[in-house]
């Protein structure tokens, strides 16, 4: 499907635009759905943080590690959450959900009271970490990382059926746009061809439906007849309406 030269540029900037659209469209999906659910997964992992904070503090007292231990391994299976352990006031750790063991950058780390921070652990992936003090912070600390790989996937999947959607209306804008243009220059082709035919026949009898036309088209058409010696002066195009104030 050719189009003309005049408006080829037309054709370029839609495509530009279109271009344009999905790419700032993709950026704001991945940052929404991005701080969205790594909001959500902080708050939860919070709340969870906190409902073992609270209810170790007998188990903590009572020195019973392996009833802690139990405490901690039902948590795991909570989506996205993906390790969890404890450690006390002076340091210690009490327990965790590591296998085999902690991760040399989790014992090498300080105690980041409050605060979320991320961490990457190799082998492991990348992970949010949360904490919640246990009687105040008196008792220790309960850490829990949650798996960032599962935002990823998330987003990958949200991104995924935007991509495929805006692929959809962007193949048939495209063609719309195609025809569009090429409808608005067909006039424009005829008016040429006819022009190209008054130069070679000055009798002024060539008519390609040109001259019929009430439009700038028509204008030109029988503009270009009257130059030849051929037709009347065309009546002036009428001023476009101003808008009302």
């Amino acid at each position: 499907m050719k189009v003309q030269k005049l408006f080829q540029k037309t054709l370029f900037g839609i495509f530009m635009l279109f271009g344009l659209i999905g790419i700032s469209t993709s950026m704001l999906a991945i940052y929404t759905v991005d701080s969205q659910l790594t909001e959500e997964y902080e708050s939860n992992a919070k709340g969870v943080a906190k409902t073992i904070a609270d209810s170790s503090v007998d188990i903590i007292l009572n020195r019973d590690l392996s009833a802690l231990q139990s405490l901690i391994d039902q948590f795991v299976e909570i989506q996205g959450i993906s390790y969890i352990y404890i450690v006390n006031d002076g340091g210690e750790y009490l327990a965790h959900t590591f296998v085999p063991g902690i991760p040399e950058e989790i014992l090498r780390g300080e105690g980041h009271g409050a605060e979320s921070v991320r961490r990457s652990l190799p082998g492991m992936g990348d992970f949010v970490e949360v904490s919640s003090p246990i009687l105040a912070g008196v008792a220790g600390r309960v850490y829990i990382g949650m798996d960032t790989g599962l935002v990823a996937l998330k987003i990958q999947r949200a991104i995924g059926q935007q991509v495929y959607l805006f692929s959809t209306i962007f193949v048939i804008g495209i063609i719309a746009a195609i025809w569009l243009v090429n409808l608005a220059a067909r006039p424009v082709a005829n008016l040429l061809a006819y022009a190209v035919e008054l130069a070679r026949d000055q009798s002024g009898e060539t008519d390609n439906g040109v001259l019929v036309r009430d439009d700038e088209v028509g204008q030109l058409a029988r503009l270009f007849q009257y130059l030849s010696g051929t037709g009347d002066l065309p009546a002036p195009a009428r001023p476009s309406p101003a808008p009302p104030a």
